[in-house]
């Protein structure tokens, strides 16, 4: 089993910045992808941004050149830094795994989400 947990959200002003952490844990071989998703009230998850094992970055267009992912592959986690935030980033951000299980195969897990508002 794989443990995904959030931590870092909440209320900031427009303009400002949050640092967003996720920390997996369980049973697994290695950590292939590890990202962000959010999801704000009425639409639907959407992908903020993601890191490969070999630290090769994907991001969402709108949040290039504000926000930044890194990951520790020591530590099994991966940070999101959020810089210039606006309302519409307003949503519930959750981290997501994909894992090597000691099986072979891999498995997607996601965390239970941290609240993300922006507002004056």
């Amino acid at each position: 089993q794989v443990q995904v947990v959030e931590s870092g959200g909440g209320l900031v002003q427009p303009g400002g910045s949050l640092r967003l952490s996720c920390a997996a844990s369980g049973t697994f071989l290695n950590i292939y992808v590890m990202g962000w998703y959010r999801q704000a009230p009425g639409k639907q998850r959407e992908l903020v941004a993601n890191i490969a094992d070999d630290d090769v970055a994907n991001y969402a267009d709108y949040v290039k050149g504000r926000f930044a992912i890194s990951r520790d592959n020591a530590k099994n986690t991966v940070d999101l830094q959020m810089n210039s935030l606006q309302p519409e980033d307003t949503a519930v951000y959750y981290c997501h795994v994909v894992v090597k299980t000691k099986a072979g195969g891999m498995t997607a897990n996601s965390g239970q989400g941290t609240r993300v508002t922006v507002s004056s």
